[in-house]
């Protein structure tokens, strides 16, 4: 009984986890339609207040000493530095330009193609060839991408080459992110390793973009999105979702978190305004069924015990 009880505070806690994420797209969307904000100024600043704000959390649950080893490992810094440019930097930003150039819920379900950038890598490092449902599972998130762009015509594009290409490329962020973090991410905590790329990601953002110099009308909606964005976007999300999946596990904690792109979408259709058809919905449904299948393998296959093992939705935005 007493199992049952804390599972089930378990799959709440991931599915609050996803929740939040969901809902941090939508407040930067928000944003961008209504306070003229631009993904490259968000993200600067995102990067750097949820780094330092992930840090202090770090700090406070795993102590001092703990925050500087992986400054003491030559080779894992390296890693970190890697990770923080082609993982951490790459993954936000494709993912908040695809929202400005669409919105939260279309860029959230783009994102969520990374699983088949991931087997699509495994399969060629190994070399192996894709299993039947692996090929079946990339066929009908490639439709599902086809239909969202297209609407089932060729000749007709109305997802804008921006949306697209961002959306896609936030998808390989998503998944350069996994594969690039993933043994640091065991050595050394979630909180430390995602801090620290956050924060250095975001130093390397702000050389470029400046954000302090950006005009942009900095009023009580826009500090309140940016609260969303930052604190429960990344501090709550990251911490209920890793409660969560602490009690329930890594796979069904991939299962529930499909909830996030769920959330994405209602809620950009509900309070922005986001209008989506059928057809829409059905490519939605390939995507994330894609998702749903890719996790449904055995957790203890052969994927747990290489790249694949990191978890899916570790600091996905």
């Amino acid at each position: 009984m007493e199992k049952q009880k804390i599972k089930k505070s378990g799959v709440l806690l991931t599915i609050a986890g996803g929740i939040c994420w969901g809902i941090s797209g939508c407040f930067g969307q928000y944003m961008f339609q209504e306070k003229g904000v631009t993904a490259e100024w968000l993200v600067s600043i995102r990067l750097l207040s949820a780094g330092i704000l992930l840090l202090l959390i770090g700090y406070i649950h795993q102590g001092k000493e703990r925050m500087h080893e992986v400054f003491r490992q030559r080779a894992d810094l390296k890693k970190l530095l890697i990770f923080s440019a082609c993982g951490m930097l790459f993954c936000q930003y494709t993912y908040f330009a695809a929202v400005q150039h669409s919105n939260a819920g279309t860029a959230t379900v783009l994102q969520s193609l990374a699983p088949t950038v991931i087997l699509m890598y495994v399969c060629l490092r190994k070399p192996r060839l894709p299993r039947v449902f692996e090929v079946f599972a990339v066929a009908a998130a490639i439709f599902g991408v086809f239909l969202l762009s297209t609407h089932g015509n060729i000749h007709n594009m109305l997802l804008t080459e921006q949306a697209l290409f961002f959306g896609l490329a936030s998808a390989v962020g998503a998944a350069l992110y996994n594969l690039l973090a993933a043994e640091i991410l065991r050595k050394y905590g979630v909180y430390i390793i995602v801090g620290y790329g956050m924060l250095f990601a975001g130093i390397m953002l702000s050389a470029v973009v400046r954000p302090w110099a950006v005009s942009v009308v900095i009023d009580q909606e826009t500090i309140v999105c940016l609260l969303g964005v930052i604190v429960i976007g990344t501090a709550i999300a990251f911490s209920l979702y890793l409660k969560g999946v602490s009690m329930v596990g890594p796979f069904m904690g991939s299962l529930l978190a499909t909830v996030e792109p769920v959330t994405a979408i209602v809620v950009s259709f509900l309070f922005l305004g986001s209008q989506f058809q059928w057809i829409d919905l059905l490519g939605f449904a390939l995507i994330l069924g894609t998702v749903l299948l890719m996790s449904l393998r055995s957790p203890h296959e052969e994927a747990s015990k290489s790249e694949e093992a990191a978890e899916p939705m570790e600091g996905r935005q």
